[in-house]
């Protein structure tokens, strides 16, 4: 590589907090409220309120919708793109800031190894062409949080060129068919992140923390394929999936690992494409999926009702629904991209290319890191389907749900329960249960262990269905206990004396004369009642197909 591998900056130099005063402050815009926030170009205009996104009005079929995305993922490395300070989230302000982070005159950039074979794993990982020669550039704009006054990017030529996502989104009433889409992906590139704002307008001032600044970021630009909020939030949700099953990005939207940007316009099919609006730093799916429904709408209305689309940068206010404007575009602000003076092209190489006697460290090899490729989410959903017998948008939901395959892989390890079984018991009961009180998989009072023996309770008949779904309440109320201790102390084991079991049958037929005649008359409904009551007499310890045969033989003598 040209650029040399080994650090010479002063890392975790320690930086006290800036304070900038809003009365001497231009550039993106001031900030609105007493709010603390990483955005950028807040407006200070009050946003006016339009109503969310809901049935489509009358013609807007008619309209097309177009949308591209910029995602900016945190790499996942030790040290930051340029400089040796370490990237941690929860440090404390300005604590994690190099000489170089800070623009001090006369530091300079050596480049990250770690983050070029990310971005190269990536790359590869997205079906992009890997430029064995790539440029770094300057981008210059100003504003407190970017000390140096320009961004390090890669304008010219970027590390990864023409790629691909192929991504699934489930469709239907019960929206259990799927159906595979792909978007192209332009190019993906590495880039510094600034620092972050603390806004604080009831002080009228803003303070600086530089831990971020200088990070290392792989910008994804994908090219307009999609549609609507869904469509890209399903996008950037697969593309969440690989850069974790990478390890190239943990991806975590809630720190801010993971950043999209929202390009949106309206047109008529057969007709130009439309002005478009850019919606900034949405940091989850959700928030990005109700953006740009909620964007699209807008620019229909605000067409269909005579007016006219800006070419402008808006935000998302999640508590209103709506997105609010920022700055408009109208006259582009020219960054005056120059070729970075301190950084030599980037050269990577391949088995056929790489230098006799090349040092290791001082190259990057694309064919080794192509070998070294963890299996991707797409092969785990397949072989899940292929193994298992699960439907495809079984597959789907398990990897979407942040440690759900894992818990599921945890049960089938430990239970001799059919696969199918535990798929439903873990996609149907234990889900629900976490999304009824939003938990997460890590949250859940329910071990893969303790379902484990609960299914194993169940396969060897040892209690109803039933009676498992109240055991597996009972496991979700009282965290610690097992299965084997509620079943004991609810006495739910399932009712082994046949003669007890038909002599309840009976009674219940002799108790219900009217019900017995109207499953003589051909009632199919009166026989589920019988049922129920028979269930009901055995504390649901007795399984309902047992019970249907009994009382069907006794009906028919």
């Amino acid at each position: 590589m040209a650029a040399p591998m080994l650090r010479g900056c002063c890392p975790g130099r320690r930086w006290a907090l800036a304070c900038i005063d809003h009365s001497s402050r231009h550039g993106r815009g001031a900030p609105t409220g007493s709010r603390c926030s990483g955005k950028r170009g807040q407006s200070s205009v009050a946003p006016q309120h339009l109503a969310t996104a809901g049935k489509p009005r009358k013609g807007e079929h008619e309209w097309a919708a177009v949308v591209g995305l910029e995602v900016h993922a945190q790499i996942s490395s030790n040290s930051k793109l340029f400089s040796g300070s370490q990237v941690h989230f929860v440090a404390p302000p300005n604590s994690l800031v190099s000489f170089f982070d800070a623009s001090l005159p006369g530091t300079l950039p050596v480049l990250n190894r770690r983050c070029v074979e990310a971005a190269v794993m990536t790359g590869l990982a997205l079906n992009c062409r890997i430029n064995k020669k790539s440029l770094f550039d300057r981008k210059h704009y100003f504003y407190a949080d970017l000390p140096a006054g320009y961004q390090i990017t890669q304008q010219r030529l970027p590390i990864a060129v023409n790629g691909s996502l192929a991504y699934s989104i489930r469709v239907g009433a019960k929206r259990s068919q799927v159906i595979n889409k792909t978007v192209r992906i332009k190019q993906i590139q590495l880039e510094q992140d600034s620092g972050k704002s603390l806004h604080d307008d009831l002080r009228s001032q803003t303070l600086i923390d530089l831990n971020r600044a200088g990070v290392g970021l792989l910008e994804v630009v994908l090219e307009p394929d999609m549609s609507c909020g869904e469509e890209a939030a399903t996008a950037v949700r697969e593309l969440q999936l690989i850069l974790q099953a990478l390890g190239t990005s943990q991806a975590n939207m809630a720190e801010g690992q993971l950043r999209v940007d929202a390009n949106i316009s309206v047109h008529r099919p057969g007709e130009p494409l439309g002005v478009r609006t850019e919606v900034k730093n949405l940091n989850s799916a959700r928030f990005l999926a109700r953006a740009i429904d909620y964007e699209i709408q807008r620019q229909i209305r605000e067409l269909e009702n005579g007016g006219e689309i800006l070419n402008e940068t808006r935000s998302f206010d999640f508590k209103l629904g709506c997105t609010v404007p920022m700055r408009d575009k109208e006259g582009k602000q020219d960054y005056r991209f120059i070729p970075e003076p301190n950084l030599p092209p980037l050269l990577l190489y391949d088995s056929e290319s790489l230098p006799a006697g090349a040092d290791p460290q001082q190259v990057v090899n694309i064919d080794q890191i192509r070998e070294q490729l963890p299996e991707l989410p797409s092969v785990t959903r397949e072989k899940l389907v292929q193994q298992y017998g699960m439907l495809p948008e079984q597959s789907l939901t398990l990897l979407n749900e942040v440690g759900l395959l894992e818990f599921f892989q945890n049960v089938i390890k430990e239970t001799r329960a059919e696969p199918k079984k535990v798929t439903s018991w873990v996609l149907n009961t234990f889900l629900g249960f976490l999304k009824q009180q939003n938990l997460a998989v890590s949250e859940s009072p329910v071990t893969s262990s303790a379902l484990a023996e609960l299914l194993d309770l169940l396969d060897r008949k040892a209690i109803s269905s039933a009676a498992a779904k109240q055991v597996f309440r009972e496991l979700w109320a009282n965290e610690g206990k097992t299965p084997a201790q509620i079943i004991s102390e609810k006495k739910l084991e399932l009712m082994q004396d046949q003669e007890a079991l038909e002599q309840l049958c009976q009674a219940t037929l002799e108790e219900h004369p009217q019900v017995v005649m109207d499953v003589k008359k051909g009632n199919p409904r009166a026989i589920n009642k019988l049922i129920g009551l028979v269930r009901k007499a055995t504390l649901s310890r007795a399984e309902p197909a047992v019970i249907k045969e009994m009382l069907e033989k006794k009906l028919s003598s």
